[in-house]
């Protein structure tokens, strides 16, 4: 396992020349828990290890809204949706660091041409609603075979301070994402500019996308951010890794 206390090396964004998906990412929710390496490490695939912060792993909730998709350069995808994920942050020997999804829900069904490069894309009920300094984002997995799947209820205040520490950075800038496709493991890269980080809390959540991937309850208060996102995100064409 390796520990990455104080290593700023996961905040350089990669070139990406020629994005296979271009987007903007709005109204954006961070809600982090931490959680023991053991927790992480049935769940990822071989090649891949916790990347600890600290001596701890961390699981990430990030819901958001998706604005401006371009795929391949063809013309603009007409709705701007919510997206949520659950997310993890892995390492492998000698690759850059990076996050492994443990769920991507989402309410746009040509997202899920994606699950082509083993990205876990699934249809989801979701719900973004501003409200001055706070925001309630809503979930619930749905499907032919489970009408009512994993769900959660999230509302959470903008605390007005920037969010600048080591922790928030290692959390969020995070510039390569990891698939499993085919028996073999890819990586994605990703490129936007850093983000305009907010001090966050957390009003209520119930949630149990958490247990639905494997992972005990979350034991600990969560470490929350906010911001109003970043665009274009590009991302690049998936490398073996």
């Amino acid at each position: 396992m390796t520990d990455c206390s104080g290593d700023r090396g996961a905040v350089a964004a990669p070139a990406v020349r020629l994005p296979v998906l271009s987007m903007h990412w709005r109204l954006q929710a961070f809600v982090h828990w931490p959680y023991r390496p053991q927790d992480l490490r049935a769940l990822l695939p071989p090649g891949l290890e916790p990347d600890l912060y600290d001596g701890r792993a961390w699981v990430s909730l990030t819901p958001f809204v998706m604005s401006a998709v371009r795929v391949c350069g063809l013309p603009m995808v007409p709705d701007t949706f919510p997206e949520t994920n659950l997310r993890t942050y892995v390492r492998r020997p000698g690759g850059p660091p990076g996050l492994w999804f443990l769920s991507l829900e989402v309410t746009q069904p040509l997202l899920l041409a994606a699950r082509l490069l083993g990205i876990p894309y699934r249809l989801a009920g979701l719900t973004v609603a501003p409200d001055g300094p706070d925001c309630h984002y809503t979930g619930r997995r749905t499907g032919r075979r489970r009408p009512s799947g994993p769900e959660y209820d999230l509302v959470v205040r903008n605390a007005g301070a920037a969010a600048a520490g080591p922790l928030d950075v290692w959390l969020t800038e995070r510039f390569h994402a990891y698939s499993l496709c085919a028996g073999r493991l890819w990586r994605i890269p990703v490129r936007h500019e850093p983000w305009p980080l907010r001090k966050a809390s957390v009003l209520s959540l119930t949630q149990s996308l958490t247990r639905a991937s494997g992972l005990p309850d979350p034991c600990a208060e969560p470490l929350a951010h906010t911001s109003p996102g970043v665009g274009p995100v590009a991302l690049g064409p998936a490398r073996p890794a």
